[in-house]
C-alpha cells in the first residue's frame, strides 16, 4: 500500500499536478511554484527543490542522448554540420520538456517523505 501512494504521489508531481489531490497545477509559471494548492491546502512554499531538479534532468537527458548519439554514429554517416545543428536542438527541447516535470516529482517526493 505503502509503494502504490509514492507512486500516486510521483507520478502526479511528474504530470505537474498538485501530489496531494491531485487537481491543482503546481508551477504557476514554468518551473515557479503557486505558494499553496487551493483544492487542498498544502503549502508548496515549504518545500524546496533547489538544483536537484535540474541535475537529474541533465543526467536522464544525457542517459537518452548519449547511447542514440553513438548509435547514429556507428550505423549511419550524417554530415558533421547535420549533427551539430541536430543534436543540441534535440538535447535543448528534451531538457526544457523534462525540467518542470522532474521538478514536480522532486516536490512530490519531498511532500510524501514529511508527511510520513
Amino acid at each position: 500500500m505503502m509503494q502504490k501512494n509514492k507512486l500516486k504521489f510521483l507520478r502526479r508531481g511528474f504530470a505537474k499536478k498538485c501530489p496531494n489531490c491531485g487537481l491543482f497545477p503546481i508551477f504557476s509559471r514554468y518551473v515557479k511554484t503557486h505558494k499553496k494548492c487551493s483544492k487542498c491546502g498544502i503549502n508548496f512554499s515549504e518545500y524546496k527543490s533547489d538544483d536537484g531538479p535540474a541535475y537529474c534532468t541533465i543526467f536522464i537527458v544525457g542517459h537518452i542522448l548519449i547511447p542514440l548519439i553513438l548509435l547514429t554514429e556507428k550505423n549511419f554517416s550524417f554530415p558533421t554540420m547535420i549533427q551539430m545543428i541536430i543534436w543540441p536542438i534535440i538535447t535543448l527541447v528534451l531538457t526544457l520538456w523534462l525540467l518542470p516535470k522532474v521538478k514536480g516529482a522532486f516536490l512530490a517526493f519531498q511532500i510524501f517523505v514529511k508527511d510520513k
